[in-house]
């Protein structure tokens, strides 16, 4: 792509994005002989709020970072790996939650054809920045308009998506090895002798992995929306030992309400209740009000669990969260239900699907989960979240 036509480009999406103003991008095409930051601000200042827009120097970094961006692949891929690095800890450019802004549209439309360019393996290195450049080209209006310009859009596979796809990739090249193998005399008497054995080491193997893997998901059930659920930032007042069982703690947390929640967790082998107390959480609360160990829990704190159970731990809500403010997926506007069905395992499905990254950022299908302050972490890198 020529620089012109990056310019031209980035003057049709911010036209579409202040479509209210009844901007056309075509009288802009003269300007084309200017760099994009001048370009940028000759349209910003055909708005009511231009002179609003080019003061908020955060907006004009971005504006600043498109008009610099490399044509050159080998550069591009370096400036798309620090995007990338910075998008990791939000939805959007300038952080504001989900909302998506001129410095969005600007860099969108600087990136794309460099970001459509790139090898598989390159792209892989760039998970967040595919997941935002899915977002800004799928939102409603904004994905509308885009699509008219942007003819090829930027295909997004979540981290664990992936990993499963890989996972079935290698077990069937094994199979494969195997069935194509030519089978020796020796072989075929060995197998004979040992195939009782077998069958019965088979039937192990097979119970032992049903007790490990968690509960299968349908087919139908996979991309079941993390909007079901009602995630809400807690604050824990007090917390103390159940009175019946050992592995229980009791907790009192604050989310906005006329009263305070109770609600019962597994955590008295990882943490103390002096721990837990004053501590920000992440808490489902639209789960039906259930008894444990006849003490009412009426909800789940939202914990991050490495691999063998060892280490488990709250997630951490960012500092300036809000007490009772919802938790947002880039993506996902759906309503929450009033209160998840058991029957339906409901949170059972979309759990499958909840993990943190390689950074410790908690996710569905590697979408952040969002606050007004920032994303929700653990100090656990790939772990999941139950």
């Amino acid at each position: 792509m020529t620089a012109a036509d990056r310019k031209q480009n980035i003057a049709s999406a911010l036209c579409k994005h202040l479509s209210m103003l009844s901007l056309d991008p075509n009288s802009y095409s003269t300007n084309l002989d200017k760099d994009i930051k001048s370009l940028c601000i000759d349209i910003f200042n055909s708005s009511p709020s231009g002179p609003s827009i080019t003061k908020d120097n955060e907006l004009m970094k971005w504006v600043e970072f498109a008009s610099n961006f490399p044509v050159d692949s080998g550069t591009s891929l370096k400036a798309l790996s620090e995007l990338n690095e910075d998008l990791s800890k939000k939805s959007v450019i300038l952080g504001n939650g989900l909302k998506i802004s001129e410095a969005d549209i600007v860099v969108f439309a600087a990136v794309h054809s460099s970001v459509i360019s790139l090898s598989n393996s390159d792209r892989n290195k760039l998970p967040y920045l595919l997941r935002w450049m899915d977002y800004i080209q799928t939102k409603g209006d904004v994905g509308d308009a885009f699509q008219k310009i942007f003819l090829e859009k930027v295909q997004f596979e979540p981290p664990a998506a992936k990993s499963v796809k890989k996972v079935e990739v290698e077990s069937n090249a094994k199979k494969t090895d195997t069935e194509t193998k030519p089978a020796s005399s020796s072989d075929v008497d060995s197998k004979k002798k040992s195939n009782t054995g077998v069958k019965k080491a088979a039937a192990d193997n097979q119970t032992s992995a049903e007790k490990k893997l968690p509960e299968k998901v349908d087919d139908k059930d996979k991309d079941i929306s993390v909007s079901l659920l009602k995630l809400q930032i807690g604050h824990i007042k007090k917390a103390w030992k159940h009175p019946s069982a050992d592995s229980l703690l009791v907790e009192e947390i604050d989310v906005g309400e006329a009263k305070c929640r109770q609600v019962v967790s597994g955590l008295a082998k990882f943490c103390s209740p002096e721990q837990l107390t004053n501590r920000l959480v992440v808490l489902v609360t639209n789960m039906k009000p259930s008894k444990l160990r006849d003490v009412t829990s009426e909800g789940m704190v939202l914990c991050a669990s490495n691999e063998d159970h060892t280490v488990v731990e709250p997630l951490i809500a960012p500092e300036g969260a809000k007490i009772g403010e919802c938790i947002s997926f880039a993506g996902h506007d759906g309503k929450p239900e009033d209160v998840l069905n058991p029957k339906k395992k409901q949170f059972e499905k979309i759990s499958v699907n909840l993990f943190t990254d390689d950074k410790g950022v908690a996710t569905f299908k590697g979408i952040p989960f969002m606050t007004s302050a920032g994303p929700c972490t653990s100090s656990i890198p790939r772990a999941t979240i139950k």
